[in-house]
């Protein structure tokens, strides 16, 4: 039995009566199909509305997803309804006009960037979080924001929203987009001045409706584009969480909101001299270490925290006086960084392998030179030292 599909009638429909007509077991669910649905299938990139099915006795059913098949909608619900029972349905407003809002969106910007770039859109998804549409052209940042201002003076123009089906002359003689060749009965949904497209979703009756829309990112994605959006409330809330996170940026930074970029670009100047200046002490320091260990032979050292990189060249500073191997290990508490270089670039390849093996590392090298990070105590690190010395004097 086909499905009356009520959301085609009245997209702003909320409540409505009917019929259970049958329920079947699946898999962690109830498919329940009623006579007549205000329930939007999943369908078209959109996502199925939710809500509750409601019996006389007051009983409630949870529908947490809908699907249509050969023209009958079912109701995933997480408890059963015997067939003949008369329900109330309510669908769950507020994320049905989100999903209407990000749709409709979808269609202004997508009929304004194929009319402006002779594209088409060849993918779209309304996610929980964001809007994703494909794009078979290659749409640069500012064309996308040249799109943007257009789409958002059609949502201020606020004009009716105009849902048709057209007999098959009158389809021939249409100018709409469509992602697939269509067979019968073909609605077309039309947002005057930026989009006429076949589309099966649910939109909102004028344009003003959609609130405002928003490009969050445009990246190049297989042969063309793949742009983001939000529309509404949304956007609404995604531009209210950056005004505050600039605000408390820009309180910080102790610069107005607008300048918070300057404040940034100074900072970064600061950080880059701040980091000469730290380079230039570090190389007049690890000199003077490594002038300590000159002809010292094997030299073994701990010294607090440190990059990476800058335990690298001490011990390289080291390597260069001591006439031996140069070890460092940077670090506190049972966390440390190393790095071993022998002056005469002897292999240490087994050497790096036990330390590995004894002290939990992970590491290693070539030509001399290895580094990598221990997770061992001060102690156990210089008992393998002590350990490995004693055994190479033996040899």
């Amino acid at each position: 039995m086909e499905t009356e599909k009520l959301y085609y009638q009245d997209a702003y429909l909320t409540t409505f009566t009917g019929t259970v007509q049958s329920c079947d077991p699946v898999i962690d669910a109830f498919r329940i199909a009623l006579d007549r649905t205000a329930f939007y299938p999943e369908g078209g990139g959109q996502p199925a509305d939710h809500g509750i099915l409601r019996t006389p006795t007051g009983e409630t059913v949870q529908v947490t997803d809908v699907h249509e098949k050969d023209g009958t909608v079912c109701h995933y619900c997480a408890a059963p309804i015997a067939p003949g029972t008369p329900i109330t349905g309510e669908i769950d407003w507020p994320r049905r006009f989100d999903h209407m809002q990000q749709h409709s969106g979808e269609h202004i910007i997508s009929g304004i960037l194929c009319d402006l770039y002779h594209c088409d859109n060849v993918g779209f998804h309304l996610g929980a979080d964001t809007v994703t549409i494909d794009y078979n052209a290659e749409i640069t940042w500012e064309q996308a924001l040249e799109a943007e201002q257009r789409a958002n003076e059609t949502v201020w123009a606020d004009q009716p929203v105009s849902i048709a089906y057209p007999t098959p002359e009158e389809l021939a003689n249409l100018n709409y987009r469509s992602k697939k060749a269509l067979t019968g009965q073909v609605r077309i949904v039309t947002f005057p001045d930026a989009d006429c497209c076949a589309c099966c979703g649910t939109h909102t009756a004028r344009a003003g409706q959609v609130g405002i829309i928003k490009i969050i990112s445009c990246q190049k994605f297989r042969d063309g584009v793949r742009i983001e959006i939000l529309c509404g409330n949304r956007a609404l809330q995604y531009l209210s969480a950056i005004h505050e996170q600039n605000r408390a940026v820009s309180q910080r930074l102790s610069a107005k909101p607008h300048e918070t970029m300057a404040a940034v670009e100074r900072l970064e100047q600061e950080l880059a001299a701040a980091k000469r200046l730290i380079a230039d002490l570090e190389k007049t320091a690890f000199a003077a270490i490594a002038a300590e260990q000159t002809d010292k032979g094997d030299v073994f050292l701990f010294h607090p925290p440190m990059k990476p990189d800058s335990v690298r060249r001490l011990t390289d500073a080291i390597a260069k006086t001591c006439n031996g191997l140069a070890a460092v290990f940077a670090g506190e508490d049972q966390t440390w960084s190393y790095a071993l270089v022998h002056s005469n670039a002897e292999d240490i390849t087994p050497l790096v392998k036990s330390l590995n093996q004894t002290l939990h590392g992970r590491g290693g090298g070539r030509n001399g030179f290895a580094q990598g990070s221990v997770k061992a105590t001060k102690e156990e690190i210089e008992l393998f030292f002590t350990t490995t010395k004693n055994q190479v004097e033996r040899t």
